[in-house]
């Protein structure tokens, strides 16, 4: 239920489900009938793009509460009730709650196509505004947050805009140190699930003995010591974004009971036989190559193919050596700030340095580094930088700082290589070269 725009119609009698849903078929407006509240609530995902028409009295939870739920999930989605002849006032009342309309049985086709296109009409708007604001934001603060000019980068970044806004599952490979954890936040904040939680669980750094009852969550007195109800990561997820770092060592055991949890979107907590429906969105990561494990037998390969939707590549900081400085530079702000101290000049040594090293431990490295050098310290024989004899040649050290120059200079420009020749008082055709040669 995602575009285009539809109507899911709450009413337990099916006479007038059918009449609602035949007027609705006949201006070609696409619906969705159920008979309980409790139904409708199963159908409304955080992707659903459509309206809501419920009546007041319902079996079980009444339209009342459900506007109150769905207005808890959703402040802009449209809510129409169904009315009564006694149910007028109540009906006022949930306008005032955040209900779109409401229509007094009986009504007339003619009344409620008019009002369903009115909020239809709403609901799409609505969400371009929002869309809108998201995607300017995002960009804005996408290069902030992920910093890098490199085309690898850059790449990253459209997709993360592309694919973060959606319900789809993300699995983000990368070494240890790439930043698959900032990445796993971006799509996150980036998504109309970014008021709800963001859980991150790290299932290398969890006993197994421990693992069945944090991730799935246990009843009390379900096991020695449990002296009361605890609430797993996958519940505390719900409506949100639920993270699995090295997803890799989650035992195998409990990848066949996650794997349940994804496709029937319910979970049992241990020592309970209850379902509890959940509707979170996963996002994985792994240093690891999940197809060679589960090739090898060491990973559930229809696990992977449910994670893996859509996969993020982080490449390590060797692979894009023209954000060094750029990271750096970064890095060394942020820690002088946070140290109180003046912040230092990255003199021509430390340039060479930077540039020369393979950063085994990739961006977390780095920031290490410089926050030592933010703080005067010998950074670089405590980090093996520049090792004995490995200093960098005088042709490395001119082409760091000449693919740093022309990345700054393009920066500043906007792109526009003209405008950056000039600047950099070269040929247009030389500028446009180097481009070529460094990748920028």
């Amino acid at each position: 239920m995602t575009e285009p725009l539809s109507v899911l119609i709450v009413e337990d009698d099916p006479h007038v489900l059918l009449g609602c849903q035949q007027a609705l078929a006949l201006e070609d407006i696409p619906s969705i009938g159920v008979a309980s509240a409790e139904e409708a609530l199963k159908q409304i995902g955080t992707d659903f793009a459509g309206i809501v028409i419920s009546d007041i009295r319902l079996p079980g939870i009444d339209g009342l509460e459900l506007l109150a739920r769905l207005k808890a999930r959703d402040r802009s989605l449209p809510v129409v009730l169904i009315t009564g002849h006694g149910d007028i006032s109540m009906a006022v009342g949930a306008m005032r709650d955040g209900a779109y309309d409401f229509m007094e049985k009986p009504f007339s086709p003619e009344r409620l196509v008019e009002v369903t296109r009115r909020a239809l009409e709403q609901r799409g708007l609505a969400r371009e505004v929002t869309a809108l604001r998201r995607q300017l934001a995002g960009r804005q603060s996408l290069e902030q947050r992920i910093i890098g000019r490199s085309p690898a980068m850059q790449a990253l970044r459209e997709l993360i805009a592309n694919v973060a806004d959606t319900a789809a599952n993300v699995l983000i490979e990368g070494e240890t140190g790439t930043g698959k954890e900032l990445v796993a936040r971006c799509l996150h904040d980036y998504s109309r699930r970014q008021p709800q939680q963001f859980v991150a669980l790290n299932c290398g750094g969890l006993p197994e003995n421990l693992f069945d009852s944090e991730i799935f969550g246990h009843e009390a007195h379900a096991f020695t010591g449990a002296g009361k109800r605890r609430i797993g990561k996958i519940e505390h997820a719900h409506n949100g974004t639920l993270f699995l770092d090295e997803i890799e060592s989650m035992p195998m055991n409990l990848q066949i009971k996650f794997l349940r949890v994804l496709q029937e979107q319910t979970l049992e907590r241990l020592g309970s036989n209850q379902p509890i429906p959940v509707d979170c969105r996963v996002v994985a990561a792994t240093k690891a190559d999940l197809d060679e494990q589960g090739k090898a037998g060491q990973f559930r390969s229809d696990l992977y193919y449910r994670l893996n939707v859509v996969t993020l590549e982080l490449p390590p900081l060797r692979d894009r050596r023209e954000d060094i400085l750029l990271l750096f530079d970064h890095f060394l702000q942020l820690a002088s700030l946070r140290f109180d101290r003046a912040m230092p000049e990255i003199d021509r040594a430390t340039v060479s340095s930077l540039m020369a090293h393979d950063w085994p431990g990739n961006v977390r490295e780095l920031r290490n580094v410089a926050e030592r050098y933010a703080l005067g310290l010998p950074v670089f024989k405590k980090t093996g930088l520049a090792l004995d004899g490995n200093e960098p040649s005088f042709a490395e050290a001119v082409e760091a700082f000449e693919r740093n120059l022309l990345g700054d200079a393009l920066e500043r420009h906007g792109g526009n290589l003209s405008q950056a020749a000039i600047a950099l008082g070269m040929a247009k055709t030389t500028l446009f070269d180097k481009v070529k040669k460094y990748g920028l």
